[in-house]
C-alpha cells in the first residue's frame, strides 16, 4: 500500500503570535488571518513486507530506522524528531518507509514544519485505519509539536494546512473556530509578491519569551498585542469588503508594531529588501512567520507587481517564489502496490 499526503504552506497576513495559548484569552476578539499557498509539504508512506520502519527526510538528507518491536525508541529520538514522535504517537503495527519533502525553501517562515506535521498525521492516520476523525488532527499536531519544541505553539498554521484557502481563525474562551473568507483571490494573487531572502529563518521572534512577559503583566507587550488584535480585525473586514486600499494600509501600520514586539524580526538584508520593494511599487511588507530571515510578502500597488519582482530579483541571493492561493487543504491518497 502506498499513502501519499500533501498540505499547503501559508502566508500570515495579520494576527501572528496572538494564536499562542493562553495569550488570545486576554484579548477579546483575538484572531489571525492567513492564506494557504501552493508550496506543498509531502509525506509518502509505502508499507513493507517486514517489520522495519524507515523515516526519511529528503530536505534534511537524514534517515532514521527502527522496527515495529522497537518503536518505543522513537519517543526520545533526536534525529527527525517531529517524524519520530508522530510515529511513536500512532504506533503502527506494520513495517513501512515514510519519506517527507517540502516545496517551500528551508527556513522560509511559511509554516513548513507545521504543514509537514499535518501531512504526516493525515498519512499515518490512514496507515492505522483512520483511527481519528480529521477534526482531531489539529489538536494532535499542536500537542506533538509542543513536545518537540518544548514550549506552547501557535495554532493558525495547522488550519491553513488542513483546510487551505483564505481564513480567519477566531480564538476565545469557547475555543477556536475557522471562518473561510470569501475573497477575490485573483486580486490578492495579483498584488502580492513573495520573495525568499536567501537567509534561512533564525528565530527573529522568541515566542516563549514574549509569552512569559505577557503573562508576567508587561503592559507594553499587552498594548502591542491589542494592536495585533486590531490589525487582524481590520484585515478581515477589508478583505471581505474588497477594500484593497485598507488592506495595504493595515499591513503598513502593522509592520512597525511587529518590530516593537521583536526588533530582530528583520535582518539588515531584509531591511534593505523592504526599502527596494517600497521604492519600486510595494505599499507594505509582511515578514512571514517569526522572521529573522526567511520570506517577505509585499503588497503592491495595482499593476506594479512585476516592477517589484524585477527589482527584488536583481538583489543577491533573493528568489521570487512562484505561488498561487491553494484552495484545498490536506489531501490523502491511497493506492495498492505489490512487493518485489
Amino acid at each position: 500500500m502506498i499513502i501519499e499526503a500533501s498540505a499547503p504552506t501559508r502566508v500570515d497576513l495579520a494576527g501572528g503570535t496572538i494564536d499562542i495559548p493562553p495569550l488570545f484569552l486576554f484579548h477579546e476578539e483575538a484572531s489571525t488571518v492567513n492564506f494557504a499557498v501552493s508550496l506543498m509539504a509531502h509525506c509518502r508512506i509505502e508499507t513493507r513486507d517486514d517489520d522495519r520502519i524507515i523515516l526519511e527526510s529528503v530536505d534534511q538528507k537524514e534517515k532514521v530506522e527502527t522496527t515495529v518491536g522497537e518503536i518505543g525508541s522513537l519517543r526520545d529520538e533526536t534525529r527527525l524528531e517531529l517524524l519520530a514522535k508522530l510515529v511513536y504517537f500512532f504506533k503502527p503495527d506494520r513495517g513501512f518507509h515514510m519519506t517527507t519533502e517540502s516545496e517551500a525553501p528551508a527556513g522560509a517562515g511559511l509554516a513548513g514544519s507545521s504543514t509537514l506535521n499535518i501531512a504526516c498525521i493525515g498519512a499515518l492516520n490512514k496507515l492505522v485505519g483512520d483511527r481519528y476523525l480529521p477534526d482531531r488532527f489539529i489538536q494532535i499536531a499542536a500537542a506533538v509539536e509542543c513536545q518537540v519544541i518544548k514550549v506552547p505553539t501557535g495554532y493558525q498554521d495547522y488550519y491553513s494546512a488542513q483546510y487551505g484557502g483564505v481564513s480567519c481563525i477566531h480564538f476565545g474562551p469557547a475555543g477556536m473556530t475557522r471562518e473561510e473568507l470569501n475573497v477575490d483571490a485573483a486580486t490578492l494573487e495579483r498584488r502580492i509578491v513573495i520573495c525568499y531572502t536567501g537567509e534561512p529563518r533564525n528565530s527573529g521572534t522568541n515566542n516563549w519569551e514574549i509569552t512569559k512577559r505577557h503573562i508576567d503583566g508587561d503592559d507594553e507587550i499587552f498594548q502591542i498585542f491589542e494592536r495585533i488584535r486590531d490589525t487582524s480585525v481590520n484585515m478581515r473586514l477589508a478583505l471581505l469588503r474588497g477594500d484593497w486600499d485598507t488592506v495595504g494600509g493595515t499591513l503598513a501600520v502593522a509592520f512597525p508594531n511587529r518590530k516593537r514586539l521583536s526588533p530582530n524580526i528583520t535582518t539588515p538584508q531584509m531591511d534593505h529588501l523592504i526599502d527596494v520593494a517600497l521604492d519600486n511599487g510595494a505599499i507594505a511588507a509582511k515578514v512571514c512567520g517569526a522572521g529573522g530571515g526567511g520570506c517577505i510578502a509585499f503588497f503592491c500597488e495595482e499593476g506594479r507587481r512585476g516592477e517589484v519582482e524585477s527589482a527584488l530579483a536583481a538583489e543577491d541571493r533573493v528568489r521570487i517564489l512562484d505561488w498561487r492561493i491553494q484552495a484545498e487543504g490536506l489531501s490523502v491518497r491511497v493506492s495498492e502496490t505489490h512487493f518485489n
